[in-house]
């Protein structure tokens, strides 16, 4: 069953366009994310969910109903969807306890015990129950609004940068345990993000999205190995582009050697039509495809790198000056200027047509 859902979703401010046929649907209990740079439209598009903006063009259906058309809305407090806000919207004069139990009904007063004590050790705060929002920290309150929204168990969640103000452990582990309350009481959610790290932990479904507009809707797994264009390519993780020379219709000739793969007549990008021989492509190479091998004749001279614990990310400059990354174990500790042997581990081809 699709829970939620938007068809061609259109929204201005004045002449201002901020989100631009958007379209995308969440089936029940699948957990989806729009990921974007500030500014990119993901807030707008949340807030014509929830209810708190207008539509201009386009459908919103929440359990296959309409909530928001042009002209109409059903108001907010009857859509039955929670939502967790960036700037937490906390009742000041209620304690933690009440503000995470405001939502849930009134007559059965164990059961709303159990729930907001369940929740409360969940976020790290079982022993702040009794303080007030002021009393806490701004990484607090927001989990306190985190709770609050998840104990009624709403049909739909909503959440806006909701582990923004917390210390990257703590957002770490509580992604994963949100998702699990969420898979576990088959709850449809939409969060909105810049930190794609946040976006793949957390969601089923991501939504690139730029200037208003999805670039992309698909799994994690797919918008890093198979973004459908630059952007994407650009936003979602690290990677560098090499020139390349289309072969044949599964083979690209780079610095590095041939890549073997599925080499779309189009390039990626709906530009390089035609192209199945002698066309001159930029190659997306991540990090990971990348390998250092001491017995590769293929050299690069390190440029940079970065210590991150169990692995240097190596900045390599090859012999025709072009750059890569490379993600390298960090027993192999290579200085700066000195040069290592690499070879290529990818098993697929990104390319787009050279601009």
């Amino acid at each position: 069953m699709t829970e939620l859902m938007l068809d061609a979703v259109s929204q201005s401010y004045g002449t201002r366009q901020i989100i631009a046929e958007l379209s995308f649907s969440l089936n029940k209990g699948e957990i989806g994310c729009l990921l974007g740079p500030s500014g990119c439209g993901k807030t707008t598009a949340l807030r014509c969910i929830s209810g708190f903006e207008p539509i201009q063009a386009g459908a919103v259906l929440i359990g296959g109903e309409v909530v928001s058309r042009p002209g109409w809305m059903l108001a907010a407090e009857k859509r039955r969807v929670g939502m967790v806000f960036q700037d937490y919207a906390l009742f000041p004069h209620l304690t933690v306890a009440k503000n995470v139990a405001f939502g849930l009904a009134r007559g059965d007063k164990k059961a709303a015990l159990v729930r907001v004590t369940e929740l409360l050790a969940l976020v790290g705060l079982a022993t702040h129950a009794s303080q007030f929002p002021h009393q806490l920290s701004g990484g607090q309150q927001q989990r306190v609004a985190l709770a609050r929204a998840l104990a009624p168990r709403p049909q739909l969640l909503l959440m806006d940068e909701p582990f923004s103000n917390l210390d990257v452990e703590l957002r770490e582990r509580l992604s994963i345990e949100v998702r699990d309350i969420l898979k576990r009481e088959a709850t449809t959610a939409l969060i909105v993000t810049h930190d794609q790290h946040e976006a793949f932990s957390l969601a089923d479904w991501v939504g690139v999205m730029h200037q208003g507009r999805i670039q992309q809707w698909d799994t994690p797994y797919n918008l890093y190995h198979k973004p459908v264009n630059r952007f994407v390519a650009d936003f979602v993780g690290q990677g560098a582009m090499l020139t390349g020379d289309v072969l044949n219709s599964h083979q690209v000739n780079t610095e590095l050697g041939v890549l073997d793969g599925f080499v779309p007549p189009e390039c990626n990008t709906g530009g390089c039509q035609g192209c199945v021989r002698n066309c001159r492509v930029d190659v997306l190479l991540r990090p990971d495809d990348i390998v250092h091998d001491d017995d590769s004749l293929l050299q690069a001279e390190v440029e940079n790198k970065a210590f991150r614990g169990a692995e240097f990310l190596y900045t390599l400059k090859l012999p025709s000056g072009q750059r890569a990354l490379s993600l390298v174990p960090s027993h192999h500790n290579h200085a700066i200027g000195e040069k290592i042997g690499v070879k290529l581990a990818a098993d697929h081809v990104v390319a787009f047509r050279r601009g």
